[in-house]
């Protein structure tokens, strides 16, 4: 191994969940593709904070844009969620229909081999850890969506049984290790906060 390749390694810093300008450099990076469907999973990911394979799943049919509403079920844990799509959810929903108004799926591909199929969680899970490399960000990966949500929310003073709540966790236990909150920082807050 070269001294520059020991150097980038160094350099890559492990990331559980991208910071508030990381999410905006990732979606930056990926606009610049031929194709606005990476850049389009990564806007609406983070926004509405569902794993890769129900984001996937999410046909327009799915979707209530005068309520601003996404009812679904969970693929993983069956639960029935209900989300509120914000603004910057709803333009990409609305760009894409425009732009693709025979489709069924919201992230439809329509190449000769998967013609009106969902885009896979393999393509959309290379093109994100080879954004994750260019960008130096370490750990980039279909996950990294709803991990990043969930994080932003914390650092921005949300209370933890409501992160839990978005995330459809079933204890605030599971969301704190989700987020990485350690038992060290836990115990640092009794020194932090001396009344």
């Amino acid at each position: 191994m070269t001294t520059k390749q020991r150097s980038d390694l160094t350099n890559q810093r492990e990331v559980l969940a991208a910071s508030k300008s990381e999410i905006d450099a990732i979606h930056n990076y990926l606009k610049k593709e031929p194709s606005s469907i990476y850049a389009d999973i990564w806007k609406i990911g983070v926004n509405l904070s569902l794993r890769i394979g129900d984001l996937l799943k999410i046909k327009f049919s799915d979707l209530n844009i005068t309520d601003r509403t996404l009812v679904l079920q969970e693929e993983k844990t069956g639960k029935s969620k209900t989300i509120r799509l914000n603004n910057p959810a709803i333009e990409v929903i609305n760009a894409r229909r425009s732009k693709y108004p025979n489709d069924v799926y919201l992230f439809q591909v329509n190449s000769n081999r998967a013609k009106n199929k969902p885009i896979s969680r393999v393509a959309v899970s290379v093109k994100f850890k080879e954004c994750g490399d260019v960008l130096r960000i370490k750990g980039i990966n279909t996950h990294s969506m709803r991990k990043s949500r969930g994080k932003a929310m914390f650092d921005d003073g949300v209370a933890v049984e409501t992160i839990a709540k978005v995330l459809n966790h079933s204890s605030t236990s599971t969301t704190l290790r989700y987020l990485g909150i350690t038992k060290e920082q836990v115990l640092q807050t009794y020194d932090d906060y001396e009344l």
